[in-house]
């Protein structure tokens, strides 16, 4: 947003440069903290930059009149603003393969890494915190199983778990369901509603339609590093804007609150 910030949870960025292009461009969002909110655009639009943006892994580029605040702050150590925002992505999924433990990566939660290293000293109260996340999710019979012999979905889970040992403020989705089969999306997905209506505020950056599970109320829409329309999900996700969205001709369906490309 730009001026001054009334509101916690806002980012706001008019350009962010990624790899030597400009990816996000006179960009402007508001998100409060309770708030679930997808993000919905095709490959390549800058859905992943704005979460990186937001967790501080980009950086806007500084021009006049532009401002960015997360939680109501301008300013912040990463890994204390990291501890207060849960993540699940794509490329923590890349990171967390091999020989680490289910265990160990959801404690590694607390460390803001990928897995327990030898400089990383975790006491009883965090191992317990990681139990409970675990048993949470139901999946406690991960804790000693490798990462590389679990199957996506259960790695996925895992990462689920990763991000709600710390109790953050906000979890940040981001592609949840790729790699994943049917079933493993289907379930993936529950979860996603489970942990709206425990009140946490999700952000969801997507380009299936299904992801966007039916307690998440507003939707934006992105492309070419722009947000093109934000809004209430039933005045958003509409046939004819979805097809000049991703550049052919979709028909909407709804069943059970949920989305479809017919």
């Amino acid at each position: 947003m730009r001026g001054n910030v009334t509101r916690e949870n806002a980012a706001y960025n008019e350009g962010t440069i990624y790899e030597g292009k400009i990816v996000l461009d006179d960009f402007t969002l508001r998100i409060d903290p309770d708030e679930h909110v997808a993000v919905l655009g095709p490959n390549g639009c800058g859905k992943s930059t704005l979460i990186k943006t937001i967790t501080r892994e980009c950086y806007p580029v500084v021009r006049k009149g532009s401002s960015m605040a997360i939680l109501g702050r301008t300013n912040w150590n990463v890994f204390e603003l990291r501890f207060l925002l849960g993540i699940v992505s794509n490329d923590l999924m890349s990171s967390c393969t091999g020989d680490a433990s289910g265990l160990d990566v959801v404690l590694s939660g607390f460390f803001s890494s990928t897995r327990i290293f030898p400089n990383h000293a975790f006491n009883p109260k965090q191992r317990e915190m990681a139990e409970a996340a675990l048993a949470d999710l139901g999946i406690s019979h991960l804790a000693d199983r490798a990462v590389e012999e679990m199957s996506s979905g259960e790695a996925k889970r895992v990462l689920i778990a990763r991000a709600l040992v710390h109790k953050p403020r906000a979890l940040l989705f981001d592609e949840p369901c790729n790699s994943l089969d049917i079933l493993a999306q289907r379930s993936l997905r529950e979860t996603m509603r489970s942990l709206a209506r425990s009140g946490i505020g999700i952000i969801l950056v997507t380009h299936e339609l299904p992801d966007i599970v039916p307690e998440i109320e507003r939707v934006v829409l992105m492309a070419n590093g722009r947000i093109v329309a934000d809004g209430r999900k039933e005045d958003v996700l509409q046939a004819e804007r979805l097809s000049k969205l991703f550049g052919l001709k979709v028909e909407l369906a709804r069943r059970d609150g949920y989305y479809h490309i017919g």
